[in-house]
């Protein structure tokens, strides 16, 4: 197997795995959170500031992810 063949492995491995678990992990936090409204509708400002917060930060995995993933691709050329 050649450098670049395991570059580009690397680097699918990278974008793949950063992408899968943040979406699983938001599917589970908006989950919960949506649960909780249901449950106490007068603390869903609080809630929904907390779980915007929640998600953005998952999303910065997948964003890291992306950023090793084309790091890594530059090194193939």
């Amino acid at each position: 197997m050649t450098e670049s063949a395991i570059y580009a492995i690397a680097a699918a491995l990278a974008i793949a795995l950063s992408t899968v678990f943040p979406a699983l992990g938001q599917g589970k936090a908006a989950k919960a959170a949506l649960e909780s409204i249901a449950r106490q509708p007068d603390a869903a400002k609080d809630i929904r500031s907390t779980l915007l917060l929640s998600l953005a930060l998952m999303e910065a995995l997948t964003i890291y992810g992306l950023l090793i993933a084309f790091m890594l691709v530059g090194k193939i050329g």
